[in-house]
């Protein structure tokens, strides 16, 4: 029997992206005005037609819902008195955009809290969906079309997905305007990454097309405040359509990204790596298990035996070297090491290592 270790890990994916420099992009892919935003509503409902894979006798709330929704059309029943198996309880949710307005449709979500087995085939009845100050915003309503199935019965049955979970297209309607911040006499621009230099060029890009009197400042790295110019005092929608539109130079700083279970890296070109010499080895510990038959002497008293003889076998390759010199970049890192062969398991190795000496001018993330 022969057992082999190896200390140095298996082969793994390098991905090697374009250069991570200045992208332009339009503002409206950086910045968003402060109080612009989604709201996310959730209600709890009932999902019926289930042809006999709804909530069992154990869940108690969905039968109490049951008997509280036919009380609202004059039908009195006991909660303990009916075992309803075409009926699920479910939380709904959905997100509701800025400025939705009353009659417009949204999608949502329903899944199971209860035991049922699927929701495929059901109807969600009218659920109120509410937001985080417990107003009602939408109302839904509508076949759930879920992303898989169940066959069978008992333990011949298989799955697909996740059949306890569904989605409604459409199926809210929104009932009031949620909560949204006009752009009135000045607008805060909330950066989606927030960097100082992003913030500083947006600023001076709006500046720009204002030019004479400049109406935006940087407040920190998070948020831009601009003042509304004279001419767009009544008009705040163009200003927000014309500053969204202006192209900006986004920076952002120099990251690496490194998945250890796959062995995937995803860098840049432009991260740049201080002077060093690097000595990378591979350590390989071979063991070998044989097994001896020990047979006794004729006549004697002794009984046959299977004597294991293992055998250890530790080889170190020889160390291998790459030398960076000044202004050297992880692309060059890469390229040196793999000329070398190194594999991406030994790259991931050798950046971590370059980040604890404070030789690598980059994020390291590892997920």
């Amino acid at each position: 029997m022969n057992v082999r270790l190896r200390v140095f890990a298996a082969l793994g994916l390098l991905l090697a992206p374009a250069p991570l420099e200045s992208a332009v992009a339009r503002i409206k892919e950086l910045a968003a005005p402060e109080g612009v935003r989604d709201n996310q509503l959730l209600g709890y409902g009932l999902v019926v037609g289930l042809a006999g894979t709804g909530d069992k006798r154990q869940t108690i709330f969905s039968a109490q819902s049951l008997t509280n929704l036919l009380q609202r059309f004059g039908i009195s029943v006991s909660p303990t008195a009916i075992q309803v198996r075409n009926t699920a309880a479910v939380l709904v949710t959905a997100t509701l955009p800025p400025f939705a307005q009353p009659g417009s449709r949204i999608d949502v979500t329903a899944a199971a809290i209860g035991d049922a087995t699927t929701l495929q085939g059901g109807l969600l009845v009218r659920t109120e969906l509410r937001g985080a100050d417990g107003r009602t915003y939408a109302v839904a309503q509508g076949s759930v079309v879920t992303g898989g199935f169940v066959s069978g019965r008992g333990n011949n049955s298989q799955s697909v997905n996740h059949p306890t979970a569904g989605r409604i297209s459409s199926g809210a309607i929104v009932e009031q305007k949620p909560p949204s911040v006009n752009p009135e006499g000045q607008v805060r621009l909330q950066l989606i990454q927030p960097d100082f230099t992003t913030a500083t060029r947006i600023a001076q890009a709006i500046n720009k097309q204002f030019a004479g009197n400049p109406p935006a400042h940087p407040e920190n790295a998070a948020v831009v405040v601009v003042e509304t110019p004279p001419a767009y005092k009544l008009h705040p929608v163009e200003l927000m359509s014309l500053m969204e539109n202006l192209e900006v130079n986004a920076d952002s700083r120099a990251r690496i990204i490194i998945n250890e279970r796959t062995g995937t890296i995803v860098l840049g070109r432009d991260v740049h790596i201080a002077p060093v010499a690097i000595l990378h080895g591979n350590l390989s510990v071979e063991i070998r298990t044989s097994l001896a038959v020990s047979q006794p002497e004729g006549f004697s008293q002794g009984k046959t035996a299977v004597v294991p003889q293992t055998e250890v076998k530790a080889q170190e390759e020889r160390a291998r070297s790459v030398t960076l010199k000044e202004g050297a970049t992880v692309d060059d890192l890469v390229r040196a090491l793999t000329a070398i062969g190194s594999t991406p398991r030994d790259v991931i190795a050798v950046l971590q290592n370059l980040r604890a000496a404070g030789a690598l001018e980059a994020d390291l993330e590892i997920i």
